[in-house]
Protein backbone atom coordinates (compact mmCIF):
# COMPACT_ATOMS: atom_id res chain seq x y z
CA UNK A 1 0.00 0.00 0.00
CA UNK A 2 2.79 2.45 0.92
CA UNK A 3 4.61 1.61 -2.32
CA UNK A 4 1.47 2.47 -4.33
CA UNK A 5 1.07 5.80 -2.54
CA UNK A 6 4.76 6.58 -2.99
CA UNK A 7 4.53 5.75 -6.71
CA UNK A 8 1.48 7.99 -7.14
CA UNK A 9 3.22 10.85 -5.33
CA UNK A 10 6.31 10.42 -7.50
CA UNK A 11 4.24 10.54 -10.71
CA UNK A 12 2.33 13.61 -9.50
CA UNK A 13 5.58 15.34 -8.57
CA UNK A 14 6.99 14.68 -12.06
CA UNK A 15 3.84 16.09 -13.69
CA UNK A 16 3.90 19.14 -11.40
CA UNK A 17 7.58 19.77 -12.19
CA UNK A 18 6.93 19.49 -15.94
CA UNK A 19 3.95 21.87 -15.71
CA UNK A 20 6.01 24.36 -13.69
CA UNK A 21 8.82 24.24 -16.27
CA UNK A 22 6.30 24.83 -19.07
CA UNK A 23 4.84 27.82 -17.16
CA UNK A 24 8.30 29.39 -16.88
CA UNK A 25 8.73 29.11 -20.65
CA UNK A 26 5.39 30.69 -21.55
CA UNK A 27 6.66 34.27 -21.67
CA UNK A 28 9.80 33.55 -23.75
CA UNK A 29 7.74 31.44 -26.17
CA UNK A 30 5.18 34.23 -26.54
CA UNK A 31 7.84 36.88 -27.11
CA UNK A 32 9.69 34.74 -29.64
CA UNK A 33 6.47 33.89 -31.46
CA UNK A 34 5.69 37.60 -31.84
CA UNK A 35 9.28 38.25 -32.96
CA UNK A 36 9.19 35.49 -35.58
CA UNK A 37 6.49 37.20 -37.63
CA UNK A 38 8.84 40.12 -38.35
CA UNK A 39 11.45 37.83 -39.87
CA UNK A 40 9.23 36.01 -42.33
CA UNK A 41 8.30 36.68 -45.93
CA UNK A 42 4.50 36.50 -46.15
CA UNK A 43 2.37 36.05 -49.25
CA UNK A 44 0.05 38.83 -50.34
CA UNK A 45 -3.04 36.92 -49.15
CA UNK A 46 -1.54 36.60 -45.64
CA UNK A 47 -1.31 40.40 -45.49
CA UNK A 48 -5.07 40.90 -45.79
CA UNK A 49 -7.49 41.44 -42.88
CA UNK A 50 -6.38 40.95 -39.30
CA UNK A 51 -3.13 39.15 -38.52
CA UNK A 52 -4.44 36.16 -36.58
CA UNK A 53 -2.34 34.03 -34.23
CA UNK A 54 -4.18 30.89 -33.15
CA UNK A 55 -3.14 28.83 -30.15
CA UNK A 56 -4.35 25.26 -29.65
CA UNK A 57 -4.87 24.12 -26.03
CA UNK A 58 -2.70 26.59 -24.13
CA UNK A 59 -4.76 29.34 -22.54
CA UNK A 60 -1.75 30.78 -20.67
CA UNK A 61 0.22 31.23 -23.88
CA UNK A 62 -2.82 32.71 -25.66
CA UNK A 63 -3.30 35.17 -22.79
CA UNK A 64 0.39 36.11 -22.82
CA UNK A 65 0.30 36.65 -26.60
CA UNK A 66 -2.85 38.77 -26.19
CA UNK A 67 -1.22 40.91 -23.50
CA UNK A 68 2.04 41.30 -25.43
CA UNK A 69 0.29 42.22 -28.70
CA UNK A 70 -2.48 44.45 -27.31
CA UNK A 71 -2.90 47.50 -29.52
CA UNK A 72 -0.07 46.45 -31.82
CA UNK A 73 -0.13 46.01 -35.55
CA UNK A 74 1.79 43.91 -38.00
CA UNK A 75 2.19 46.29 -40.89
CA UNK A 76 -1.33 47.61 -41.35
CA UNK A 77 -2.97 44.56 -39.78
CA UNK A 78 -4.31 44.39 -36.25
CA UNK A 79 -2.85 41.45 -34.31
CA UNK A 80 -5.61 39.16 -33.01
CA UNK A 81 -5.04 36.09 -30.83
CA UNK A 82 -7.53 33.20 -30.85
CA UNK A 83 -7.54 30.33 -28.39
CA UNK A 84 -8.73 26.98 -29.79
CA UNK A 85 -9.60 23.92 -27.74
CA UNK A 86 -8.91 21.48 -30.56
CA UNK A 87 -7.58 21.16 -34.08
CA UNK A 88 -11.18 20.87 -35.31
CA UNK A 89 -11.89 24.46 -34.15
CA UNK A 90 -8.96 26.03 -36.04
CA UNK A 91 -9.86 28.58 -38.70
CA UNK A 92 -8.21 31.40 -40.68
CA UNK A 93 -4.85 32.03 -39.00
CA UNK A 94 -1.57 33.34 -40.30
CA UNK A 95 0.15 31.63 -37.36
CA UNK A 96 -1.05 28.53 -35.53
CA UNK A 97 0.75 27.54 -32.33
CA UNK A 98 0.27 23.88 -31.41
CA UNK A 99 1.04 23.47 -27.71
CA UNK A 100 2.62 20.49 -25.99
CA UNK A 101 -0.93 19.58 -24.87
CA UNK A 102 -1.69 18.40 -28.41
CA UNK A 103 -0.11 15.37 -30.04
CA UNK A 104 1.08 17.15 -33.18
CA UNK A 105 2.31 13.97 -34.87
CA UNK A 106 -1.14 12.44 -34.61
CA UNK A 107 -3.01 15.65 -35.53
CA UNK A 108 -0.65 17.04 -38.20
CA UNK A 109 -2.52 15.71 -41.27
CA UNK A 110 -5.85 17.16 -40.10
CA UNK A 111 -4.26 20.47 -39.14
CA UNK A 112 -2.34 20.78 -42.41
CA UNK A 113 -5.58 20.14 -44.33
CA UNK A 114 -7.39 22.73 -42.23
CA UNK A 115 -4.90 25.61 -42.48
CA UNK A 116 -3.76 25.14 -46.06
CA UNK A 117 -1.29 27.65 -47.47
CA UNK A 118 -0.02 30.90 -45.92
CA UNK A 119 -0.08 29.65 -42.31
CA UNK A 120 3.01 29.35 -40.14
CA UNK A 121 2.87 26.31 -37.85
CA UNK A 122 4.76 26.56 -34.56
CA UNK A 123 5.00 23.51 -32.31
CA UNK A 124 6.73 22.28 -29.19
CA UNK A 125 7.09 18.56 -29.74
CA UNK A 126 10.23 16.56 -30.42
CA UNK A 127 10.35 15.58 -34.10
CA UNK A 128 7.52 17.91 -35.14
CA UNK A 129 9.36 19.28 -38.18
CA UNK A 130 9.15 15.79 -39.68
CA UNK A 131 5.36 16.14 -39.56
CA UNK A 132 5.05 19.61 -41.12
CA UNK A 133 5.98 22.06 -38.36
CA UNK A 134 7.90 25.10 -39.56
CA UNK A 135 9.21 26.33 -36.21
CA UNK A 136 9.54 23.91 -33.32
CA UNK A 137 10.49 24.81 -29.75
CA UNK A 138 12.74 22.26 -28.07
CA UNK A 139 14.77 22.04 -24.89
CA UNK A 140 18.46 21.38 -25.48
CA UNK A 141 21.01 21.35 -22.69
CA UNK A 142 18.34 22.76 -20.35
CA UNK A 143 17.79 25.74 -22.67
CA UNK A 144 14.89 26.77 -24.85
CA UNK A 145 15.83 26.52 -28.52
CA UNK A 146 13.94 26.37 -31.77
CA UNK A 147 14.29 24.41 -34.97
CA UNK A 148 13.35 25.72 -38.39
CA UNK A 149 12.16 23.86 -41.47
CA UNK A 150 12.60 26.02 -44.56
CA UNK A 151 11.15 23.22 -46.68
CA UNK A 152 7.90 23.06 -44.70
CA UNK A 153 7.64 26.85 -44.72
CA UNK A 154 8.20 27.02 -48.49
CA UNK A 155 5.27 24.65 -49.05
CA UNK A 156 3.09 27.24 -47.28
CA UNK A 157 4.50 30.23 -49.21
CA UNK A 158 6.46 31.46 -46.18
CA UNK A 159 10.12 32.44 -46.34
CA UNK A 160 12.52 32.68 -43.41
CA UNK A 161 14.87 35.66 -43.43
CA UNK A 162 18.57 35.03 -42.97
CA UNK A 163 18.35 36.89 -39.66
CA UNK A 164 15.84 34.33 -38.32
CA UNK A 165 17.97 31.47 -39.56
CA UNK A 166 20.99 32.98 -37.80
CA UNK A 167 18.97 33.28 -34.56
CA UNK A 168 18.61 29.49 -34.27
CA UNK A 169 22.31 29.25 -33.51
CA UNK A 170 22.51 32.37 -31.35
CA UNK A 171 19.48 32.05 -29.08
CA UNK A 172 20.42 31.38 -25.50
CA UNK A 173 17.53 31.55 -23.04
Amino acid sequence: MNKVILSILLVLTCFAHRAEAQDQLTKPKALLTLSFIRYLGWSESARQGDFVIGVIRDRDLANMLTNQSAGKKFGFQDVVVKNFKSVAEVEDCQVIYVSHNVNFGKNAPALLDKVGKDTLIITEEEGAVKNGSMINFVIRESKLRFELSKQNAAVSNIQFSQKLTDMTAAINL
